[in-house]
């Protein structure tokens, strides 16, 4: 294989600039794009609507960057953008013929993403639809969400494990009286990959397992905290409530249907790696098409889970690099106030909280600069015109010889002229030479004793 094959395929991190570049210009879409969607969510606003303002903001502003470039940049939606209400838990991105309306005091989660290059950034935001504080239980599940997402932010750093992480957003939740939802996994992020290898498990049990990993330098996460106020088990009430897929790249399988095969086709051409909507393709092929495309795992489906109704359930998701110098969130959204029934009282957690998110230099932090030193004027070697005005300025004898010799060689003989009158002022040591200490010609001399006088 050739270096520069080699070079193609050498995975692109966080040690490159121009990646972190795309990193930060996707969070700064999918952030805009977030704060656009909650500006919409009103009562009786339709749900489908709000889902495809978020998914157009993301594709025209990504759009928009990166144009002139040589070689073509994939850019646009990473994940498509979803709302859910109340005990709805994650995923709901309904087809145009839903009618479903938001409500006043319903708890909204909305979800999205947006990629450059390949290079993903993901956010998640609770919202409470109605003025003033959150109180009560939506206030208890939001902090929750809230504080175990900070926790995690200060634990998700080089050279600590996944389960630390498990571990203490569980405890968030149980000082709030508030379950972690099974199911929710946090993924390590690379290039044109949503759920890399690294995994955090959201709740620890004997049924989900992952495999220990520490976190390193010039790593990117998504951190995905879910709580509820119920038993955190959600269940799928209705499969054709799923709208949402990935296409399974390593899988392969001949379709029977025709309608399948037309489905499975659109999607390799406009979706080959990236989750999608089928909201995205033709209503009534779609449903016909993708049964067989999920049946035979050619596509990966997100469900839409659901806890007890009337249980409460908050999202909250960031990206997050490991920078070397710490960790750097780049999706986030404020909070409207919150007045939650519980405190934080347990220590640890305290102690988790004060953690800083960036990273002490090693050696006492930033270096100081070296001290310049001068040396006295007597010790300083005299530059070549320095010399030239000293062997110049010397007495009114040097000067009539070298004007002389001047005068005497006619214009074209100039260089000659120079050879000449140029040694009698000064030796050609005394203009070249670098490592000057001192010089023993006359002219030189008598220099150095009349500016002394």
């Amino acid at each position: 294989m050739s270096d520069e094959e080699n070079h193609d395929e050498k995975e692109l991190d966080l040690t490159s600039p121009e990646v972190v570049t795309k990193y930060k210009g996707a969070a700064d879409i999918v952030n805009k794009a977030l704060q656009l969607v909650l500006s919409e969510c009103k009562p009786k606003a339709k749900i489908v609507d709000l889902c495809e303002k978020g998914d157009s903001f993301i594709r025209e502003q990504a759009g928009n960057i990166y144009k002139n470039v040589k070689k073509k940049i994939e850019k646009g939606i990473a994940f498509p953008t979803c709302v859910s209400v109340n005990n709805t838990v994650c995923h709901f991105s309904p087809l145009a013929s839903d009618d479903s309306v938001l409500e006043e005091g319903d708890m909204i989660k909305i979800d999205m993403g947006c990629h450059i290059d390949g290079f993903i950034a993901v956010v998640a935001h609770t919202h409470v639809l109605h003025g003033g504080p959150v109180t009560g239980r939506a206030a208890d599940v939001l902090a929750a969400a809230n504080t175990a997402a900070e926790v995690a932010l200060r634990l998700v750093r080089p050279g600590r494990k996944n389960k630390d992480v498990t571990e203490a957003i569980q405890k968030v939740a149980a000082a709030y009286d508030c379950k972690i939802v099974e199911g929710v996994l946090s993924h390590q992020l690379k290039q044109f990959v949503i759920d890399g290898n690294k995994v955090v498990l959201s709740v620890s049990s004997p049924e989900t397992r992952v495999e220990e990993a520490e976190f390193e330098e010039n790593e990117v996460y998504s951190i995905d905290i879910v709580t509820s106020t119920g038993d955190g088990k959600p269940k799928l009430l209705d499969e054709k409530q799923t709208t949402i897929y990935k296409r399974a790249v390593d899988r392969n399988y001949h379709l029977k249907m025709k309608s399948s095969r037309f489905i499975f086709s659109e999607i390799s051409q406009k979706f080959p790696i990236m989750p999608f909507t089928a909201r995205a393709l033709e209503e009534k092929r779609a449903r016909l098409g993708l049964v067989e495309c999920v049946n035979h795992d050619l596509l990966q489906p997100y469900p839409v889970l659901h806890e007890k109704p009337g249980d409460l359930v908050a999202h909250i998701k960031f990206t997050t690099l490991l920078m070397p110098n710490g960790s750097d969130r780049i999706t986030s959204h404020a909070l409207q106030e919150l007045q939650p029934t519980k405190a934080i009282d347990d220590p640890e957690i305290k102690a988790w909280l004060a953690l800083g998110t960036k990273t002490k230099k090693k050696g006492g932090g930033k270096k100081r600069k070296a001290r310049r030193v001068i040396k006295p004027r007597s010790q300083q070697k005299p530059s070549l015109w320095k010399r030239l005005e000293m062997a110049l300025n010397l007495n009114n004898e040097v000067f009539p010889i070298l004007m002389l010799c001047f005068v005497l060689v006619r214009k074209d003989d100039l260089i000659f002229g120079l050879t000449v009158s140029l040694p009698l002022v000064l030796c050609i040591e005394c203009i070249l030479c670098t490592t000057w200490k001192g010089c023993s010609h006359p002219f030189f001399d008598e220099m150095q004793r009349k500016k002394a006088t």
